[in-house]
């Protein structure tokens, strides 16, 4: 169990934080909950945190401002709580540089699960554990470096989500092989159930392929395989 790692709430419907709370709190994690977005910034800017639920509809400040806060400095993982099933507030989202999202209502246990899955990923894929084997990837003026989590681009520094570090790092790995969508979203989500109706994957490669200066047309690094998936040429 992956005890004592942080994990900031921020939600102003209390009912839903303090449950959150305490679901989490069952877990061993520990919580740093909050119902408006002034406390949480002011934890954010004072505390080591290893992941953040952020509702998005917060009063004066929104968790999409919150979530653009984080990534102007941290990298860990990122779940945005939304009222709203519409397509576009899940891309929006994720395009902030959110790492996954769950609509409300939700189940508590589903919450954990989707926890979890990030906190793994993010442990596997950043870095966080990572050996020194094998820990720099390069391709094509592309530089890879595991255990900083670090990306370069023709020596141009690549400001990445770790959800997009890590499909960026798997492609890599899989240079020449096509990797499907459900097999990106099985390695980064564990066993979630998979639906191809589930957008995620192909919002944060339009969003790998923008800070890249990719495009889908003619792409130079991630190449589509339609109706197959993606891969990254040897």
């Amino acid at each position: 169990m992956p005890a004592h790692d942080r994990i900031l709430v921020v939600d102003d419907e209390r009912e839903i934080a303090d449950l959150v709370e305490l679901y989490l709190k069952n877990e061993d994690y520990t919580v740093y909950k909050f119902y408006d977005a002034k406390e949480a910034l002011e934890c954010i800017d004072s505390t080591e945190l290893d992941l953040a639920i952020l509702d998005i509809m917060l009063p004066g400040i929104s968790g999409l401002t919150i979530c653009q806060k984080i990534r102007e400095k941290h990298t860990f993982p990122i779940i945005m709580l939304t009222a709203k099933d519409t397509e576009t507030d899940k891309i929006t989202g994720l395009t902030f540089g959110a790492d996954d999202y769950i609509t409300k209502p939700f189940r508590p246990l589903e919450l954990v699960a989707r926890v979890k899955a990030q906190l793994r990923r993010y442990k596997k894929y950043s870095g966080v554990h990572a050996n020194n084997d094998n820990s720099v990837i390069i391709h094509s003026g592309l530089v890879i470096d595991i255990n900083t989590h670090e990306a370069l681009l023709n020596e141009k520094p690549l400001s990445l989500t770790p959800t997009e570090f890590s499909i960026l790092r798997i492609l890599c790995e899989n240079k020449g092989n096509v990797v499907s969508s459900e097999q990106l979203f099985h390695a980064l989500w564990g066993d979630e159930c998979f639906s191809k109706s589930n957008n995620t994957i192909t919002v944060h490669i339009r969003n790998l392929r923008e800070k890249m200066g990719d495009t889908a047309d003619s792409p130079k690094y991630i190449k589509t395989v339609w109706g197959v998936g993606y891969k990254i040429e040897k």
